[in-house]
């Protein structure tokens, strides 16, 4: 009798934490996007998909944008924004140019990764184009000149005045893409 007591007891329990550690994973995702929102972790910017007649009205407020480009190590591109910074006026839409170059004797394929500093500008930095939504192929010595769209929410806080925008682009081995 005491050993089907110990059972029950062992399987209500193993049943217990099974639905308890369901429930946790079922939790997860929803919980780290609440702390992705507020921490801003990793300068992950949100991408926007809105045309331009759903625009929302401009504050009056000027925020500076800086730009800034890096390649890594193995690319043998060349990267530079066409306009180092300009001011923006939250709830508008503005463009920046990136100008990027093949230096090798053959093609290559890159892919730009994009952060936002400081971390909580993130939140309000949205693009509705971008070269980073796509891999890029650059023939040899071949010049491009590429676009990213984008706002800066209206809802930015007052402190943020300066936002970096900075892309990293990383070779793509053509195999695996």
């Amino acid at each position: 009798m005491r050993n089907k007591s110990k059972i029950k007891r062992t399987t209500l329990s193993l049943v217990f934490f099974t639905v308890l550690m369901f429930g946790f994973g079922y939790a997860l995702v929803p919980l780290y996007d609440v702390f992705c929102k507020l921490t801003g972790i990793n300068g992950k910017t949100q991408r926007v998909v809105e045309l331009e007649n759903q625009q929302s009205h401009p504050s009056d407020r000027w925020v500076k944008v800086r730009f800034d480009a890096n390649i890594n190590g193995d690319l043998p591109w060349t990267l530079k924004p066409k306009v180092r910074n300009i001011k923006v006026q939250p709830g508008k839409f503005y463009e920046a140019t990136y100008i990027v170059h093949n230096n090798f004797s053959g093609d290559v394929v890159g892919q730009a990764v994009p952060s936002v500093s400081p971390s909580v500008a993130s939140l309000y930095f949205m693009k509705s184009e971008c070269f980073c939504f796509v891999n890029q192929l650059l023939k040899a010595g071949e010049t491009q000149e590429m676009l990213v769209r984008f706002e800066v929410d209206k809802d930015l806080p007052e402190g943020v005045e300066d936002i970096t925008l900075s892309y990293t682009f990383f070779r793509v081995n053509p195999d695996n893409s």
